[in-house]
């Protein structure tokens, strides 16, 4: 064979191989991006029926729902220890994607008051899902028609006689009380309950005389009639004009300052992973919560629990993280509910 037809039979073949080669290129799957290849574990550090384990339990029936992971989510509430039983967990987990953790603001209370060996930063931060309000509540047939009213009478009981019903000792809901003490020359008998659901049905029963429970803690018992909302501690109002009960709809609730009571709060609702994680593992869940919050299932549940719907990320959630974190601390301090060293 001469040469020539060989030199030219070689190239077209070198050519082939190319081809070939960039066509498998192209044709090959992509880098597979990582999913979870077990059930995770979904922590809530906090009791039953509180706002964090209702939505939870809301994302574990969306993601089913929507069928939005090949994985179960299965829901586990670790409130020993004001919620430290949840976070260490997470600590203690360090590397594994398939934990994930809601978070409330006893991710700063509980170690500050306990001393209990937990950080933040012990912690990936996934995303901030939204902010929580925090609205005063009383008895539907107690006499009391605004804050006003509520807070001169418990000024005429004197000091220690009416119950105040909150989440946890030391946490969110006792912070906020003392705050509301110290604007209003009151003092109430704070009485801790495991959950913001049975503050509710307490409050109703009348065991308390107030509460400061979320709104989604709160709003069944408010649409039937049983609880009436003073004051929401914000800035303020509240937007959502959707009627709630028979007359009033979230926005028609005032804010405490204008009640004379000059306070306010919001508690983050995020999620977050254990340390060690991969940037491809966290992704995932990040992609997973715009999903989340994509449907009419999460759209309907902000509304109804007349959620603030802050969406938060990377290093802006880190820094309202780091943030908060240190506004806790004050409040902590001026309450005098930091552990002793």
């Amino acid at each position: 064979m001469n040469s020539k037809f060989l030199k030219i039979r070689n190239e077209l073949a070198a050519g082939v191989t190319i081809a070939m080669s960039a066509m498998a290129l192209l044709t090959a799957p992509a880098h597979a991006a990582w999913e979870p290849t077990k059930p995770v574990e979904f922590v809530v550090p906090a009791g039953t029926g509180g706002g964090a384990d209702q939505m939870a339990r809301l994302i574990q029936g969306i993601v089913i729902k929507h069928n939005l992971m090949k994985q179960p989510l299965i829901v586990v509430n670790k409130s020993g220890g004001a919620g430290a039983e949840g976070f260490l967990e997470i600590k203690g987990a360090k590397g594994d994607p398939h934990k994930i953790v809601i978070t409330l603001s006893n991710l700063f209370t509980t170690p500050m008051a306990t001393g209990v060996p937990f950080n933040w930063k012990d912690m990936t931060p996934v995303a901030m899902m939204a902010l929580d309000q925090f609205v005063l509540w009383v008895n539907a047939e107690t006499p009391y028609k605004n804050a006003k009213e509520y807070v001169a009478a418990v000024k005429a009981a004197g000091p220690l006689k009416m119950k105040m019903g909150g989440t946890g000792s030391k946490q969110e809901d006792q912070i906020i009380t003392v705050g509301l003490e110290k604007a209003t020359g009151t003092k109430f008998i704070y009485i801790p309950f495991k959950g913001g659901g049975e503050v509710a049905v307490q409050l109703v029963g009348k065991h308390v005389d107030s509460s400061v429970n979320n709104p989604v803690e709160a709003v069944a018992q408010w649409r039937a009639g049983k609880l009436r909302a003073l004051c929401v501690f914000d800035d303020k109002r509240m937007t959502y004009k959707a009627k709630i009960t028979d007359t009033q709809a979230w926005s028609d609730i005032p804010t405490c300052k204008e009640s004379g009571i000059p306070m306010d709060s919001q508690m983050l609702r995020g999620i977050f992973m254990p340390a060690g994680v991969t940037a491809d593992q966290k992704a995932f869940y990040v992609n997973l919560i715009q999903k989340i919050r994509a449907t009419p299932e999460w759209i309907d549940f902000m509304e109804k629990g007349a959620f603030n719907q802050t969406y938060m990320a990377g290093a802006d959630f880190e820094k309202w993280v780091a943030s908060a974190e240190t506004i806790h601390h004050g409040l902590m301090q001026e309450a005098g509910f930091l552990a002793k060293k």
